[in-house]
């Protein structure tokens, strides 16, 4: 009998004597892109612990996985791209606030986390933006479309940043601009397809803390009007100006009048010969960049 209790308080006691070691958390890779990657290691080791440690009878028993990978890793090759249905956070990268979404073909803004901050979505096969896209997120402060295929900005898709500060639509498709929101400090639509009729006459007149505005390489025939005067660059180079007034940058009816905060003008790659309207820049501390003869 003294036996038998011996031997049921070994049986009870080793277990706390040697505890089962506590469940270590994996140290998992941040991938920016390559989803994939991380993916399929965690599904190969989740494979492979589920084929260890199953006794029967005091034997491993393992199974075979191959065909469970092989199906696995015939879905994980197909890349990322808008018909995946993927979740943003999966499709892009998204980091305190920033979502990028480059170079991964996308044909639309993918829908965003309300507290996004920063978006990122730089060449991609984005053709249209629509009103929809950021009508719950009214914490943007910068928007970066630049290198896509954007023909159309349907109205009103900008009008609820009241905090975007930076906006940039360059190497796109654009034939006109859309209305831009009131604290845009830096606006860049270079190398779109934008001609004077696309730039409504009261486009810029209201935005007072816009210093950056750069639409070179477009189709644009004359200087747009109404120019701000937080203005500090301004990039018109490589379009169809043919001629300006006295009222262009400076106010003819004003003589004293001087753009203080103005900077630089790059006015080359115009057909326009600069020097052929001097009074047009007599309120300037710098000339524009151009042909004077």
């Amino acid at each position: 009998m003294e036996t038998l209790q011996v031997t049921f308080l070994l049986f009870v006691l080793v277990p706390l004597v040697n505890p089962a070691p506590p469940l270590q958390q994996e140290s998992l890779q941040f991938y920016e892109y390559d989803t994939d990657v991380s993916m399929g290691s965690l599904t190969q080791q989740d494979h492979e612990m589920q084929s260890k440690d199953i006794r029967k009878d005091g034997t491993n028993v393992s199974f075979d996985t191959s065909l469970m990978l092989q199906s696995d890793d015939s879905q994980l090759d197909v890349p990322p791209t808008k018909d995946t249905n993927l979740p943003t956070c999966l499709l892009c990268v998204c980091l305190s606030g920033s979502v990028y979404c480059e170079e991964i073909d996308i044909e639309a803004v993918p829908p965003l986390p309300k507290e996004t901050a920063y978006l990122y979505a730089r060449f991609n096969k984005i053709k249209r933006i629509a009103a929809s896209d950021f009508a719950d997120i009214t914490t943007l402060r910068r928007i970066d479309f630049s290198g896509n295929r954007i023909e159309e900005i349907e109205d009103g898709a900008f009008s609820k940043l009241l905090l975007l500060e930076e906006l940039s639509l360059a190497e796109n498709r654009l034939v006109k601009l859309p209305v831009l929101p009131p604290k845009l400090t830096t606006f860049n639509a270079n190398q779109n397809r934008i001609k004077s009729r696309g730039i409504k006459a009261n486009a810029f007149k209201k935005l007072t803390n816009l210093a950056y505005l750069y639409l070179g390489h477009n189709a644009l025939e004359s200087v747009p009007l109404n120019l701000p005067e937080s203005l500090r660059i301004l990039h018109l180079q490589y379009n169809n100006i043919t001629s300006i007034t006295d009222d262009t940058f400076c106010k003819s009816n004003n003589t004293r009048y001087i753009r203080t905060r103005m900077d630089e003008i790059r006015m080359e790659g115009n057909p326009i010969v600069l020097g052929k309207h001097a009074n047009a820049f007599s309120c300037l501390r710098m000339l524009p960049v151009g042909t004077y003869y």
